[in-house]
């Protein structure tokens, strides 16, 4: 079976669809499927088992799109000639749906896969363009990667069936790592891009309200435009007990993840959270807002915490020794099975065959 996986953005740039297109290709690879990733990002790195093709032009911010995308896309499709593709798309992703049309023009089997929680604002934006191009009627299938996320896009796409598509991990790879604990300080930790969207800010004051109370260290890996903003933050309210050590690689984030006490995704909008995911199988107790992608492999009082009263929670957790143990232990003795890559193949294969 040939596959080809269509996203504006991919590898060497971190970030939810990056990763998990990297992770779908890699793991159809070694299963002996013939893959192919199409990218508007420059500098794509190349694949594990798999090719990567650029479809890049030199712009600004090396900004993943390209103005002749309809085209060469036709042309490289084409020519690849797919059993089916896969098109990635997150908010507003012009390249990607470049490759739904030109999908759709060749006559090949395309599977549409939103990796974001369209806001209302991009939910008006997608019923323009419906009525504009009908695409929900175009005979794509279409899913999500979480039931709240998928919830989003069944708002727009009124009566069309929309599928859940998890991403995945390999459970081992989060496991067994020996923990460093330099001091008896509940640690609190935080992985992902520090962008506004993702309002590291918010935990921030969290992490401060708590502190007055308990005693805590607290380390909030990642990179973004949020971080001079975050360290002046921390630098005026003395909070020299807080670590802001940038973007770390998957090793990096496994070690932080053997060390930690209490995981904290703090975003509103989080379509799904693989982060909080890989923080859930290290055996890690996940706070998190409801509503969110992360309710789909973390419950209430089980898997971790799931509130809007981000302090309340991180208090709680430091507070209630017991309760930190007994989810952590539950954390590490069961897998978050629906997001291991068989069952994500298996939930694309059914997309795939509806259409």
């Amino acid at each position: 079976m040939s596959i080809v996986h269509v996203t504006d953005c991919f590898l060497p740039r971190l970030g939810g669809i990056e990763v998990q297109v990297a992770g779908l290709a890699r793991e159809q690879a070694r299963r002996g499927e013939d893959v192919h990733v199409v990218t508007a990002t420059p500098r794509a790195l190349p694949g594990e088992g798999y090719a990567v093709h650029r479809v890049a032009v030199r712009l600004p911010g090396d900004l993943p799109v390209h103005p002749r995308a309809g085209s060469l896309l036709d042309r490289l499709l084409g020519a690849l000639s797919p059993s089916v593709v896969h098109v990635h798309v997150g908010a507003i992703s012009p390249f990607a749906w470049s490759g739904v049309r030109s999908a759709v023009r060749l006559g090949l089997p395309a599977v549409v896969v939103v990796h974001s929680m369209w806001d209302p604002v991009v939910q008006r934006c997608y019923r323009v363009l419906d009525r504009l191009v009908s695409w929900t009627s175009a005979g794509v299938a279409v899913a999500a990667v979480s039931r709240a996320a998928a919830g989003r896009v069944r708002a727009v796409a009124t009566g069309l069936p929309v599928g859940v598509v998890p991403n995945g991990i390999v459970p081992a790879q989060w496991r067994g790592i020996p923990a460093q604990r330099p001091d008896d300080a509940v640690h609190v930790v935080s992985v992902g891009r520090l962008a506004a969207r993702k309002e590291p800010m918010a935990l921030l004051r969290a992490l401060r309200e708590v502190s007055s109370d308990v005693p805590l260290r607290a380390t909030l890996a990642g990179a973004g435009p949020e971080m001079p903003a975050l360290r002046r933050y921390a630098r005026r309210h003395g909070m020299d007990w807080v670590s802001l050590p940038g973007r770390l690689d998957r090793r990096g984030v496994a070690r932080l993840l053997a060390g930690a006490d209490v995981f904290v995704n703090p975003a509103e909008q989080e379509a799904f959270g693989l982060a909080a995911l890989e923080a859930r199988t290290a055996g890690v107790p996940v706070v998190a807002r409801p509503g969110t992608g992360v309710a789909d492999f973390v419950r209430d009082g089980v898997e971790g915490v799931l509130t809007d009263d981000l302090a309340g929670a991180i208090a709680h957790l430091a507070n209630d020794r017991e309760a930190r143990l007994r989810i952590a232990a539950h954390n590490r003795t069961t897998e978050p099975v629906h997001c291991t890559w068989p069952r994500v193949l298996e939930a694309l294969r059914d997309c795939s065959a509806r259409v």
